[in-house]
């Protein structure tokens, strides 16, 4: 429903049915994503080697009320975190372009 990429985390705001546990969505979610970005993107798997793409935890928690809150906690987090620890975009690496 709502999503957004950090330089080290990812932050989403996803629906699952019921019948779903929170952990089997997690591992689905994280191993698919994996070999998506292994697939697209061949040099990670030499970055990688048998290393997990993902770390291992995730955080969760359920959204009832306060859900647009959330959808603009994701939103403007980038912006957030910029200013709290004055990082500009430009010091991280971005894996998915080459050394040169």
């Amino acid at each position: 429903m709502e999503g957004h990429l950090m330089p080290d985390h990812v932050h989403m705001l996803v629906s699952i049915p019921p019948k779903i546990s929170v952990s089997s969505f997690m591992g689905y979610l994280k191993g698919k994503s994996a070999l998506m970005m292994f697939d697209r993107h061949a040099n990670l798997k030499y970055k990688f080697g048998n290393r997990h793409f993902w770390s291992e935890g995730y955080y969760v928690s359920t959204v009832g009320l306060n859900e647009a809150t959330i959808k603009k906690y994701i939103q403007d987090q980038e912006k957030a975190d910029m200013m709290q620890d004055k990082l500009s975009v430009k010091e991280y690496e971005d894996p998915f372009k080459g050394q040169g």
